[in-house]
């Protein structure tokens, strides 16, 4: 078989390093893109607020009192999604297979090297250095045989940086990260194996298939094949976005209408930060409400126009729950998904919208 010659390309601290490009004074100042209303959230941070312990989806309150001379600047979407284009214009020189993960990340598949430079190495560092010529800003890229790996060398070098792991390298690179920098492995499921005494590639490498999916279940074949270096995932171009969400366990059921309404919050502004990261515009909000009793009910809402921002994403989210109190069973998880990416004119076409 062919080996696959992968780059991942993801811009450092993209939309927070826009505004600094774009505004002097904030160059070599800690900055958060985000409000910093009460109920604001961080969508993006630069390196010195980073630096602090600001990341995006924080709490505005609490990245501030990390940060106490953090500087926020309102998201300018319009102007992300330009500089986005610009960058996939630049890649659309090297490949046609190119898989946006989001306005500042990428899959390329160079293999068939069109331009014949030579290797996967040399495109993504003439790529890198094209962005820096024509956008101002800086990218990090990973390079290897497949998305997996390629993606865990491109935050190897972080940030301006590039890391290459070639076939030979990939196991043992893989063997020697913590699993909780895994793609797939998020805090929960991180606690999980460390639990189990897996904390490295290596060790979840040790484990047997059998034993992953007695506690992984349909992930562990995943989580296998990850930790031995492979990854047989093809690069897909313009692959549809298809949702994005946020959810949140609590550590008691709540049924107290203050209660579930304050807990919402913190899915709301996690729901938008991601939405707003993606660069896409919803339509169809959905509240996923899970019981005591592990009894889950969804809840619908679609919009002949995208959903104009947090505010209007917090009301709709809101109504939705609202209209499901009061409550025999304490709620043990809220979560609100965004979808609908559709042509907004399109909706004027959609069927009416129903309460699932």
């Amino acid at each position: 078989m062919t080996i696959r010659k992968i780059i991942h390309i993801d811009m450092d601290a993209f939309y927070a390093s826009v505004e600094q490009r774009d505004d002097p004074g904030l160059r070599g100042r800690p900055v958060a893109v985000g409000s910093a209303q009460a109920r604001g959230v961080v969508a993006a941070a630069s390196y010195e607020a980073r630096s602090f312990g600001v990341r995006s989806a924080m709490a505005s309150v609490t990245a501030l009192r990390r940060c106490p001379a953090l500087v926020f600047v309102p998201p300018r979407f319009d102007v992300y999604r330009f500089v986005s284009q610009q960058i996939r214009a630049i890649f659309a020189d090297y490949t046609d297979l190119i898989e946006p993960l989001s306005l500042d990340e990428a899959y390329l598949d160079v293999t068939a090297d069109i331009r014949g430079i030579g290797s996967a190495t040399a495109i993504a560092a003439e790529i890198r250095a094209r962005i820096r010529a024509e956008t101002g800003l800086t990218a990090s890229a990973g390079v290897s045989y497949n998305k997996f790996i390629a993606k865990l060398a491109s935050d190897q070098n972080k940030p301006d940086g590039l890391c290459v792991i070639r076939p030979a390298q990939g196991a043992a690179f893989v063997a020697a990260l913590p699993v909780k920098r895994f793609h797939g492995v998020g805090p929960v499921t991180a606690a999980k194996m460390a639990g189990l005494g897996i904390l490295t590639g290596a060790d979840l490498r040790d484990r047997s298939l059998e034993e992953l999916t007695r506690h992984f279940g349909s992930s562990a074949s995943y989580f296998h094949r990850a930790a031995h270096g492979e990854d047989d995932r093809p690069v897909v171009s313009d692959r549809p976005l298809k949702s994005v969400g946020a959810e949140r366990t609590f550590d008691v059921d709540l049924s107290d209408e203050a209660d579930l309404m304050a807990a919402l919050v913190p899915v709301i502004d996690a729901a938008w930060a991601r939405i707003a990261r993606s660069g896409a515009a919803a339509r169809t909000l959905t509240l996923k409400v899970k019981f005591g009793d592990f009894r889950t009910i969804n809840r619908s809402r679609t919009l002949p126009v995208p959903i104009g921002g947090r505010s209007e994403l917090a009301d709709i989210g809101a109504d939705l729950l609202r209209g499901l109190l009061p409550v025999d069973t304490g709620i043990r998880l809220l979560g609100l998904t965004l979808s609908g990416f559709g042509d907004a004119t399109a909706a004027m076409t959609d069927q009416p919208p129903l309460d699932l």
